[in-house]
This record gives C-alpha cells, structure tokens and sequence, in this order.
C-alpha cells in the first residue's frame, strides 16, 4: 500500500482533530513522526513535523475534504477590528519568544506564544472574538 504525504503540522492536537475528521470520511490514513514530535518538539523543523499520510487512492478525496474543512474554518473566524475573514494564528515576533526558545533548548520544553493575525488590516489579538447569542441561545 502506498501512501502519499497530505499536510504536516506542528503539533499532535491539530494532527490528530484533522486524522480523526479524515477518518470518519472512511479516509485509510494514519499520523507519521507523532511520537517523536510530541515528545521533543524541538525537533519538530528538523523532521517536517507531524506527517499526515493518506492512501493513494483516498488522497484526492481527502485533500478535497481538508480544503473544505479550511473554508469553514476561515469563513467561521474573523477580525474584531475590520471583520475581515484573512486571520491566521500565528508565532508571536518579538525578544520574548526569542527568550521562550532559549530557555526550551535549555529545560528540553517548547513554550511559544502565538497570536490571531489580520492580514488586511494588521491587527493581532488573543483570542477569537465570542460571537453575540441568539434569542434561541438565551
């Protein structure tokens, strides 16, 4: 059986949501280099991270259903300040995370701070704006 490299994270959480999602679509696939990424993250770069690999023949159909999940997932987020939907959560640039990633070399842990990023206007921020309850929510 061949199987074909789909995407590669960073980390097991988003890794094993996405396998899961995939799986129950009836997609064969299964999460290459997971064990050695969890448990020293820092190799992470040096490997290509966590590997979703999906069979040959499913690999079409399961790039077609990430693609949409993607959509969704973009569509669902957006900026509180210019309500665009370009956001992506993303590596904070600045001296603390240069600090965080020192001190992980050092203690062998992977501390990172990220952020939600506009790309229209720029703006970063925490965390995901709540949305408003309906009256049916109330």
């Amino acid at each position: 059986m061949d199987f074909l490299l789909l995407r590669s994270f960073d980390n097991y959480i988003n890794a094993s949501i996405t396998l899961a999602r995939l799986d129950e679509e009836g997609i064969t696939c299964y999460l290459k280099d997971e064990y050695t990424v969890t448990i020293d993250p820092l190799l992470s770069n040096a490997i290509g991270g966590i590997k979703l690999m999906a069979l040959a023949g499913d690999f079409e159909h399961a790039k077609e259903l990430l693609d949409s999940y993607d959509k969704d997932y973009r569509n669902a987020i957006h900026c509180p300040e210019c309500d665009s939907h370009d956001v992506e959560q993303v590596s904070k640039p600045g001296a603390k995370n240069w600090k965080a990633t020192l001190l992980s070399w050092f203690f062998s842990s992977h501390a990172e701070e990220r952020v939600y990023h506009c790309y229209e206007c720029g703006f970063e921020f925490n965390n995901l704006p709540e949305e408003p309850m309906t009256a049916a929510q109330a």
